[in-house]
């Protein structure tokens, strides 16, 4: 099909020479370095460890970081656009990159004053940290994304694409299994997972294995950035700007946005989608826990399944994406995410599917012992074989529509559209749950955003 929409040159019309495979590696280590970050704080074990155990109650602590979320979301929205068209200013992308690491590695740092039962203000702090933290790694992906056009031909950006999320998933895998084999005790018996005391002295009690999280995550992103910064090419810097403003020249590719119909659409269809996924991520595992009080090992257990199906999803959707296209890849995930959603869903304590009648989980009955967990995570299983490829998709299809004089530009736009109403699902999941006390029904409302963004994709005409 042939995208009628486009003005200006695409990237995909542009020949592009594939990169030394030093620099695509170092290039696809990002998603390895930030990775942690959404593994370990944002889903699976921090949040948790924050609703349930730093905050009063789950009910309000999920509400308090679904604020959080929410307000992280905002700022990236306002942000991206006016950074990516900064960049395309002619300035080189590294030292973004390199400026918004060192506040990311501060900010998630800090995550170690979360005292189980912290005051008022800490609480405060943490999240505020939790919020710049999150803020500074979006603005560093929209300049790491923008380089990837330059890195191979436009028949080759799906399967880079896809390798990188392929990667930052085992990343995320590999963090996840040293925090629980060697750093997080359960605090009743002071033992890993792995059945031995920790590899560095750290209080149980106090939870100081959880609290480490944010410090780990950020030694994580300091070793393995190091490839990225020696070895993946930089543009040489351009003297002045030939077209005014940086923000002269967002409002002037922003008004042009109406006469680019597919990429419109793309657009509001990925807010929409992205805010659902974010939401998912944000409040899955805190589900889980809050439904079959599952302990650290079970979180534990529970987040190498999915990241680890993550990553067959994402090498294989990168494959897909360049033999039937992008947005094949992106319409047929959201379907299968719709239909992942209702099943999680479906479980309660003591149901499945809405009306089978199961037994509770039996306390002293071992990990995963009920029906329901089985059923909760085969469609929490699905969910990470779909996630990958959507985002490893939606990230090819921008690289190879936009322009490739207004490239990291339209990433900041890209940016903007994950994030724009990124505030929107947390936000309203948290004051569902808040006004009502009922996460099942806050995790609900994340259904509508799902279903208007793959009908937004439909009518969406990409490049061959």
């Amino acid at each position: 099909m042939t995208d009628i929409a486009l003005s200006a040159p695409s990237a995909s019309s542009i020949s592009v020479a594939r990169a030394p495979l030093r620099a695509r590696l170092s290039w696809v280590m990002f998603d390895w370095s930030a990775q942690p970050f959404y593994t370990l704080v944002l889903t699976f074990l921090f949040a948790p460890y924050f609703a349930n155990a730093v905050a009063s109650s789950g009910a309000e602590g999920q509400a308090l970081w679904g604020y959080a979320a929410a307000a992280a979301g905002l700022l990236i929205a306002i942000g991206s656009p006016l950074l990516g068209a900064m960049a395309d200013g002619g300035s080189r992308r590294k030292p973004w990159i390199a400026l918004f690491s060192l506040i990311f590695i501060g900010a998630v740092s800090a995550l170690w004053l979360a005292v189980p039962g912290a005051s008022f203000n800490t609480i405060l702090l943490v999240l505020a940290a939790f919020v710049v933290a999150m803020v500074a790694i979006e603005f560093a992906t929209v300049f790491t994304n923008a380089m990837m056009p330059g890195l191979a031909p436009n028949e080759e950006l799906g399967r880079l694409s896809g390798l990188g999320y392929a990667v930052g998933y085992a990343g995320g895998l590999v963090s996840l299994a040293v925090m629980m084999a060697f750093l997080i005790a359960d605090p009743t018996t002071g033992k890993t997972i792995a059945n031995h005391a920790p590899i560095i002295p750290l209080n149980a009690a106090e939870r100081e294995g959880e609290r480490l999280i944010g410090a780990f995550a950020a030694v994580w992103f300091v070793i393995f950035m190091i490839p990225f910064f020696l070895f993946v090419p930089d543009r040489k810097p351009v003297g002045g700007r030939a077209h005014g403003t940086a923000m002269s020249e967002l409002w002037s590719t922003v008004k042009t946005l109406p006469e680019q119909p597919s990429m419109l659409l793309f657009l509001v269809a990925r807010m929409l989608y992205a805010d659902a996924l974010a939401a998912i991520f944000t409040f899955g595992g805190i589900y889980g826990t809050s439904l079959f009080n599952w302990s650290q090992t079970e979180l534990g257990i529970f987040g190498i399944a999915i990241i680890s199906i993550g990553v067959l999803g994402a090498l294989i959707g990168g494959w897909l994406d360049d033999k039937l296209g992008s947005k094949t890849v992106i319409v047929g995930g959201l379907i299968l995410l719709i239909i992942a959603l209702a099943g999680i869903l479906s479980v309660d304590r003591t149901h499945v599917l809405y009306t089978i009648d199961v037994a509770q989980k039996d306390p002293a009955g071992g990990h995963f012992s009920s029906v329901g967990e089985w059923v909760y995570m085969g469609f929490a299983i699905l969910v990470g074989i779909v996630a990958a490829p959507i985002q490893a998709a939606s990230r090819t299809l921008l690289a190879r529509l936009a322009p490739p004089d207004k490239v990291t530009q339209f990433f900041g736009l890209f940016a903007f559209s994950g994030k724009a109403t990124a505030f929107l699902a947390p936000l309203l999941v948290g004051l569902v749950i808040g006004m009502s006390g009922d996460q099942r029904l806050g995790m609900a409302s994340i259904t509508v955003f799902l279903v208007l963004g793959m009908v937004l994709m439909l009518p969406v005409r990409t490049r061959r």
